[in-house]
């Protein structure tokens, strides 16, 4: 039996979602998608986009529902993962997934916001296994750049400092 890599496993749910994260992910402003200090890799919010495209836009609650924004979350995820390709050249060369933070645009009457964030943990744990395993906020707010459902960021220990 052949075991998958990180990196095959990440491909193998974003094939399931009809996804690929192979290109480079863009970014528009005066920021950076990753700061490497030491061991510690910080990864910039990522909304739910494919290409050029948000794939899930709307609020939670009114006009996207709780599986489409929990499908948000795994995008949000996998391109955070990507960019730890970008940044690190391998998904086994985490540690850890230390922190995780989801930010759920939704009604004022929403109170499912962990469930959302808990699609990107279950994805976590299943590249990572119990590396994946992870602290987590999980926020609703009013808006989201670009009216995306879901932003993710995260923080993540390197096995390898610089």
């Amino acid at each position: 039996m052949t075991t998958l890599t990180r990196s095959q496993i990440a491909d193998q749910i974003a094939a399931e979602l009809g996804h690929g994260f192979d290109g480079e992910i863009r970014i528009g402003g005066h920021y950076v998608s990753a700061v490497r200090d030491g061991r510690t890799v910080y990864i910039s919010g990522q909304v739910p986009r494919v290409g050029s495209t948000v794939m899930v836009t709307g609020r939670v609650g009114e006009q996207v529902s709780l599986d489409e924004a929990r499908k948000a979350a795994q995008i949000c995820a996998l391109r955070a993962l990507a960019i730890l390709r970008q940044t690190l050249g391998s998904l086994d060369a985490i540690e850890k997934i230390l922190r995780i933070g989801v930010l759920v645009q939704c009604t004022a009457d929403f109170t499912q916001q962990s469930e959302v964030a808990d699609a990107a943990s279950d994805l976590m744990h299943r590249v990572f296994g119990e590396a994946g395993v992870h602290t987590r906020t999980s926020v609703g707010v009013y808006a989201l750049p670009k009216n995306a459902a879901v932003e993710l960021d995260m923080i993540v220990a390197a096995r390898d400092a610089l």
